[in-house]
């Protein structure tokens, strides 16, 4: 049967033989970068090696499920979920400010999507974004996601110096080394574009294992975990290996979070949307918010942080021609068959923290630049550079506070100051609803 979408080989409602798709789902699995945001909760947390492991393993699972939900029954769009950058700094002000319990970290991920999913099934999300998230508002937070990341990879990642780990110069060597083999893997498409497509897809892998072998090079790549890992373990499970905590606080910032995640996620729908060129339907897209509450509330129950949308999914279609759902229900097993193999979360958290940062560094800016992108359309006078200048001068103040300035605050208060997303979220809301529009 021939496929109705022209720059595709195969549809997303045909076929292809099992053989393909298991091979096929693996290469969108590998395409993504799911491994990072864990690990970079991980390293700015300073946990064990066996939490983050078990962190790393539930960010898979969380990953496989969610994909599964998504594209089986809700979204029905050719469209892996993997763990959104953008809680990054909320989750790790969450974890410090309640001393160390990631159970409060999962309590407040669970309900906020919880209250996601109720959003889909009573069709209100349009609503809430149109009215308080427009574009102008959504790339104002998204700007600010990335700029809240810059200390992170910078300072936890890259500069800070561990006992018996790499010096200061060997961590800065290596964010270097793996920062620009990531920038030209991810440029050398424009100029050898036979092969740029395989570098530029595999850029983060090819990145991140040139960091290792200039790490061991230097001597400072420790494999010993890898080879006393088990080849198989469970992930950290929430009510197993964790114990859930609730408050108003946290879930009211990861309720935040939420409606930037879904923002985020329905421009990936929309750029699925527009590779397979079939448009997106108020009722899908109610849909799709439902299984993206379901997924996350899933990926919480597994142990991993909030799930959204990859558009680089979109991107290997593009290169691929292929956008079967089967695919991508392949992908999603995929996930969480490689969620139980332990020795692969111990692999990815040997690798130094520096290498990770120079992917990560990249990462933060590419972020930011999106969100300016996002509002680069608008016809900036007054009232537009005060609802994207305020929250930014906001978030760049809450980024330099010193830590002992929050101490006597309430709790609730407290977890909103170490968030500097969630108060620029705030911020730019109030600040598109209370300023009035220039009339035409």
């Amino acid at each position: 049967m021939a496929n109705k979408n022209g720059n595709l080989t195969i549809g997303p409602d045909q076929n292809v033989p099992t053989s393909q798709a298991i091979i096929l789902g693996l290469q969108h699995v590998l395409a993504m970068d799911v491994y990072v945001p864990p690990f970079i909760i991980a390293t700015s947390l300073a946990l064990s090696s066996n939490d983050a492991s078990g962190l790393i393993q539930s960010t898979f699972l969380g990953a496989g499920l969610a994909t599964l939900v998504q594209v089986l029954f809700f979204m029905k769009l050719p469209v892996c979920q993997g763990p959104s950058f953008v809680p990054i700094g909320a989750i790790i002000g969450i974890y410090l400010g309640t001393s160390g319990k990631m159970g409060s970290v999962l309590g407040a991920c669970l309900v906020g999507a919880i209250i996601v999913t109720l959003f889909g099934f009573l069709g209100v999300y349009q609503w809430i974004v149109k009215t308080f998230i427009p574009p102008l508002v959504s790339g104002t937070i998204i700007t600010i996601v990335g700029l809240s990341l810059i200390p992170s990879a910078l300072k936890d990642n890259i500069y800070t110096v561990t006992k018996n780990g790499p010096s200061l110069s060997q961590n800065i060597t290596l964010a270097i080394i793996t920062g620009i083999t990531l920038i030209f893997c991810s440029m050398i498409s424009d100029y050898l574009p036979k092969w740029g497509k395989f570098f530029r897809i595999a850029s983060v892998i090819i990145a991140l294992f040139v960091g290792c072998v200039f790490a061991s090079f230097m001597g400072v790549l420790n494999l010993s975990s890898v080879s006393s890992a088990p080849l198989f373990s469970i992930p950290h499970i929430a009510f197993i290996n964790y114990h859930l905590s609730f408050s108003w606080s946290t879930i009211l910032t990861m309720l935040i979070i939420y409606m930037v995640l879904l923002a985020e996620t329905t421009g990936t729908w929309f750029a699925v949307s527009s590779v397979i060129d079939e448009p997106l339907s108020d009722k899908q897209i109610n849909h799709g918010v439902i299984g993206e509450g379901v997924g996350c509330i899933l990926a919480a129950l597994g142990g991993a942080t909030p799930v959204t949308g990859y558009s680089t999914n979109a991107g290997v279609i593009s290169i691929t021609g292929v956008a079967s759902r089967k695919v991508f229900v392949f992908a999603g097993v995929w996930f969480v068959i490689l969620s139980f193999i332990g020795k692969l979360s111990a692999l990815i958290n040997a690798i130094p923290a520096a290498v990770i940062g120079g992917v990560f560094a990249i990462v933060t800016i590419i972020i930011m630049l999106s969100g300016f992108r996002v509002i680069k359309n608008y016809d900036f006078n007054e009232r537009e550079m005060y609802v994207v200048g305020i929250p930014l001068v906001f978030a760049l103040a809450l980024i330099f506070l010193p830590s002992s300035a929050t101490t006597h605050l309430p709790q609730f208060l407290k977890f909103l100051f170490d968030s500097p997303v969630a108060i620029g979220a705030i911020i730019a809301i109030i600040m598109n609803k209370i300023l009035p529009e220039k009339n035409a």
